[in-house]
């Protein structure tokens, strides 16, 4: 561990979690500071791994935070804005056996479920990160009205594919496993298949619409 006399000043908003990884708090602009990081292609940083509201930026072997890399973490986005990522669409069966949780959700929402899934399904959303599980995607967008807390009791078994509420997160269970995010639909996509030249089927930054069957 770096001792009082070594290590590098700490700045407002960032840390060491690692020998090697700096935590930065980005707020909500987490994905244009990634996608402005990575496209600078920083010769210290092997990996720029996006997170909730902040960034793990892991540097290699032997290096240190140059002057260069601080300019770039502090310096204000007023300019910077989103890559326009990959689109995809994602069939999901609603409600019923494949979405358990949907009609009380849409009660709490003061919704019909019709009224709710039309209202989950209208809107485009954003990879924010990956985590949980391989491939799981956190993705911003989901309409206030249709924010809930996770629930009070875990599920022990929560099929992959189930399509669930967590806050202000929509989310997808790449595998089977446990779960305490509400479920409201279910798709047959291949979220994470480590056969695949790129496994896991999305990345921050690509963008999703939901189409109800």
């Amino acid at each position: 561990m770096r001792s009082a006399a070594t290590q590098e000043p700490v700045f407002p908003k960032w840390h060491w979690v690692t020998e090697r990884g700096l935590q930065v708090e980005t707020g909500e602009q987490t994905l244009i500071r990634y996608e402005w990081l990575l496209a600078r292609a920083l010769p210290e940083v092997e990996a720029i791994i996006p997170a909730d509201e902040s960034l793990l930026i892991v540097l290699k072997p032997g290096a240190s935070v140059s002057a260069s890399l601080r300019a770039l973490l502090a310096a204000p986005l007023t300019d910077a804005s989103l890559n326009v990522g990959r689109l995809h669409e994602i069939t999901v069966r609603y409600g019923g056996e494949a979405g358990p949780d949907l009609e009380a959700l849409a009660e709490r929402a003061g919704l019909r479920s019709p009224e709710w899934i039309a209202q989950h399904a209208a809107v485009e959303y954003r990879v924010e990160f990956l985590g949980f599980q391989p491939g799981f995607p956190y993705l911003s967008g989901l309409p206030e009205p249709l924010w809930a807390p996770r629930r009070d009791q875990p599920r022990v078994r929560v099929p992959a594919g189930s399509l669930a509420i967590g806050g202000r997160y929509t989310g997808i269970y790449p595998g089977e496993g446990p779960g305490g995010w509400q479920i409201v639909g279910h798709t047959d996509a291949v979220l994470f298949d480590p056969a695949r030249g790129s496994p896991s089927l999305f990345s921050p930054g690509d963008r999703l619409r939901f189409v109800a069957t």
